[in-house]
C-alpha cells in the first residue's frame, strides 16, 4: 500500500499528546513536521525530538503519552512499509510551540505580537506571509544570458535571488531560457529580456501590448503567446528582428480604424474550427508547438524560424520541409490520428510530444533517442512520426491495480506521468476487503535520459525506454482532517527543464490563519521537490552536484529566516492560491514554479 503519514510531513496535521489525560488525541494542528528518513534531510535531531533540556523538562509529563503514541504509530506503520523520501512515522509530539522553533518566550510577553509568535513558531507560516507581503520573482541557475539576474554579471546564480524589476509585480505566466526570458504582466502584456533579446539593455521590456495574453511557450528563437480569445501569437526573440518584416493591422480605440503593429509577429490559426471552438493550451519544443482546442483536438506547427521539425514531433506521418503543403511554413496541421480522442493535456520536450485524453490514455510521438516516448529504444528507428499509445497497463502487470494516467509533463529528453492505481479484485480473489476496495495509490513514472539524474529514480541510467517508478513521489498518503480519512498524496504540477525538473505536491495546505486564532494557528503551503542536472546550480541547492532523487531546497528568503534567529534550516514550501489585500486592492495570487533551460524560477502568479 505504501507509506502512510499520520501527521502530514508537509505541515498538515499531527498527533499531539495531551498531558492531562495522558492519552493520544487528534487535535488541530500546526505545520512544519518533516517525516523524512533520508540521510540528507534538512531536519535536525533537535527539530524532530526537541533539545536535551526540553526532553528532561517533559520527561515525566509525556512518559505514558509517548508510549501510547509509539504503540499507535506501529499499528499504522504495519499497514504500509515506507519507501523513498518518507518511510517512517514519528508520532512524538512536542510539548509547546517554543520548543519547536528553538525559541523560548512567554506567550504573554509584552511587545511580541501574535503574528510575531507565529513567525517564530513556523518557518512555513513565515514563508507564506512574506510571499503575500512581497510578491515577485526569485530566479537562479545560469546567468550567461543575463536572464536570472539581469542586473548582475555573475555567470551563475547559486541560490534563489530576487529580480528587482519584478518586486511587487504579479504575472500571468513566466517562461525562461538560458539566453532569454518572457513573462505576461497582470494586464496581459508581453515582457522580454535577456541577451538573446538585446545585447545593450537587459531589463525586461514590454514588446506586445493589448492582446490579453494568458500563457507562454518558448521555442529556439520565437515566443509563442496564447491570448484569452484563443489567438496564438509568434514573436521573434531578438529585438533586432522585431522591427523588420510585415506588421499586421490591429484595431484601435477609434471605431473602424486600424493601425500597424509596432513589432513584427505572426499568428498561428488552425483551420476548420467548430463554432465556439478555440485554442485553450499551447506547448512548445525547440522547433515545434502543439495547440490544444476546447473540443479536445490537437494541431501541430513549426515554432522556430531556423529549423523545420524533422523528428516526427508534429505527429503527421511523412511531413517534412520538402513535403510541406503550400502556405506559411508555420501553418498548423491537425493530428488526425487523434481525431475522436478527447485530449485534455499536452506536453512537449525538445523533440517529442505527449497527449493525454480524458480516459487516461497517453499518446507519444517524435524522437525516441533516449526512450522519452516510453517505448523501448530501437537503434534502427529513433523516431515515431504518428501518435503511439503508451502501454501503461504493463507497468502494473501481475498486480491487483488498474492504472489511469492523470497528468503528463515533458522537458528536454524526459517525460513524466502521474498515475492513479485503483485496487481491484485479482483473478484468485472473490473480492477485496472493505478497507482495500477501490483504494487508490498515486504513483509517478519517468522515462528518457537519466545520466544527469533526470529520471528522479535514484539511478543514473543513460537511456530508459520503459517508464520507471519514481519511488520518492509514489505511494504517499496523509491524513485529511476535512475528509476524516487517509488520502493519497498526488502531484499538483511537474515543471521540466532541459535536464532538471521539480514537482509541486498536492498535499493538504492551509492559508486560513486569522487574527482571532491561537498562536498555533499558522499557515503552510505545498512541498516542492527538485532533481536532475545541476551544472549551473539550477536546482537551488547551492551545490553543483547532480541529484537523482527528489530533494527539498531551503526557503527562498533566508534573510527573513535569520532575522527570526532560526537555528535550523527548514525547507521551501510554495504558497497556494489565496485572496489577499495588496496595495489597497484584493487579488487572488499564488506562487508558481518554472524550470527552463539551465534556469529555475518561483514567481507570484494571478
Amino acid at each position: 500500500m505504501g507509506p502512510i503519514l499520520i501527521s502530514s510531513r508537509r505541515a498538515s496535521s499531527y498527533l499531539r499528546c495531551v498531558s492531562r489525560t495522558q492519552k493520544l488525541n487528534w487535535t488541530s494542528f500546526r505545520p512544519g513536521r518533516d517525516f523524512s528518513s533520508r540521510p540528507d534531510s534538512k531536519e535536525t535531531h533537535e527539530e524532530r525530538h526537541g533539545s536535551k533540556n526540553t526532553h528532561q523538562a517533559n520527561k515525566s509529563r509525556f512518559g505514558a503519552a509517548t508510549l501510547s503514541a509509539l504503540g499507535f504509530g506501529l499499528v499504522f506503520y504495519g499497514i504500509g512499509y515506507g519507501t523513498g523520501l518518507f518511510n517512517w512515522i514519528d508520532v512524538f509530539a512536542e510539548s509547546n510551540a517554543e520548543n519547536r522553533s528553538g525559541f523560548d518566550f512567554p506567550r504573554g510577553e509584552k511587545g511580541v505580537s501574535k503574528e510575531d509568535r507565529r513567525e517564530l513558531l513556523s518557518s512555513q507560516h513565515l514563508q507564506v506571509t512574506k510571499s503575500w507581503e512581497k510578491p515577485g520573482v526569485y530566479a537562479w541557475g545560469s546567468n550567461s544570458g543575463r536572464v536570472v539576474a539581469p542586473d548582475s554579471e555573475d555567470a551563475v546564480v547559486k541560490s534563489p535571488r530576487r529580480i528587482p524589476f519584478f518586486d511587487g509585480v504579479l504575472l500571468r505566466d513566466l517562461k525562461l531560457d538560458r539566453d532569454f526570458g518572457a513573462a505576461i504582466t497582470e494586464k496581459g502584456d508581453l515582457l522580454q529580456w535577456g541577451k538573446a533579446y538585446s545585447i545593450s539593455s537587459f531589463l525586461p521590456t514590454v514588446t506586445l501590448r493589448g492582446k490579453n495574453l494568458v500563457s507562454l511557450a518558448l521555442s529556439r528563437d520565437r515566443i509563442l503567446a496564447l491570448s484569452a480569445n484563443g489567438t496564438v501569437y509568434s514573436i521573434p526573440v531578438s529585438q533586432s528582428d522585431q522591427p523588420s518584416g510585415p506588421k499586421l493591422l490591429e484595431s484601435s480605440w477609434l471605431p473602424f480604424w486600424s493601425i500597424r503593429s509596432n513589432i513584427n509577429y505572426r499568428t498561428i490559426k488552425p483551420k476548420d474550427l467548430a463554432w465556439g471552438e478555440k485554442v485553450c493550451s499551447i506547448s512548445s519544443g525547440l522547433d515545434h508547438v502543439l495547440l490544444l482546442t476546447s473540443n479536445g483536438r490537437i494541431f501541430s506547427a513549426a515554432s522556430a524560424s531556423e529549423d523545420f521539425p524533422a523528428k516526427g514531433q508534429l505527429g503527421i506521418p511523412g511531413l517534412f520541409w520538402a513535403t510541406r503543403p503550400e502556405g506559411p511554413y508555420d501553418q498548423p496541421h491537425e493530428v488526425s490520428t487523434l481525431r475522436g480522442f478527447e485530449v485534455s493535456q499536452i506536453a512537449t520536450g525538445d523533440y517529442h510530444s505527449l497527449a493525454l485524453d480524458k480516459e487516461g490514455r497517453v499518446f507519444a510521438f517524435g524522437s525516441n533517442s533516449a526512450g522519452q516516448l516510453g517505448l523501448d529504444v530501437n537503434s534502427q528507428v529513433v523516431m515515431v512520426d504518428a501518435p503511439s499509445l503508451l502501454p501503461v497497463q504493463k507497468l502494473y502487470s501481475g498486480t491487483n491495480y488498474s492504472p489511469r494516467v492523470t497528468s503528463i509533463a515533458a522537458g528536454g529528453t524526459n517525460s513524466f506521468f502521474t498515475v492513479d492505481a485503483t485496487r481491484v479484485a485479482g483473478p484468485d480473489e472473490d473480492g477485496v476487503s472493505n478497507r482495500d476496495a477501490r483504494a487508490v495509490t498515486a504513483d509517478t513514472f519517468s522515462c528518457g535520459l537519466g545520466i544527469w539524474g533526470g529520471l528522479g529514480n535514484g539511478r543514473w541510467t543513460h537511456v530508459q525506454g520503459t517508464p520507471t517508478k519514481m519511488k520518492a513521489l509514489s505511494g504517499l498518503f496523509e491524513y485529511d482532517e476535512k475528509q476524516g480519512r487517509v488520502v493519497p498524496i498526488r502531484l499538483a504540477h511537474i515543471s521540466a527543464g532541459s535536464t532538471h525538473a521539480c514537482a509541486v505536491m498536492d498535499n493538504v495546505t492551509y492559508v486560513g490563519a486569522h487574527e482571532q486564532g491561537s498562536d498555533n494557528d499558522t499557515n503552510w503551503g505545498a512541498d516542492v521537490l527538485w532533481w536532475g542536472g545541476n551544472e549551473y546550480f539550477q536546482l537551488g541547492t547551492r551545490k553543483r552536484n547532480n541529484v537523482s532523487t527528489p530533494i527539498y531546497i531551503a526557503p527562498l528568503n533566508l534573510e527573513a529566516e535569520r532575522e527570526r534567529g532560526r537555528r535550523e534550516e527548514h525547507r521551501f514550501q510554495i504558497t497556494p492560491r489565496k485572496r489577499v489585500k495588496l496595495d489597497g486592492r484584493y487579488v487572488n495570487i499564488e506562487q508558481r514554479v518554472e524550470c527552463g533551460r539551465a534556469v529555475s524560477a518561483i514567481y507570484s502568479g494571478v
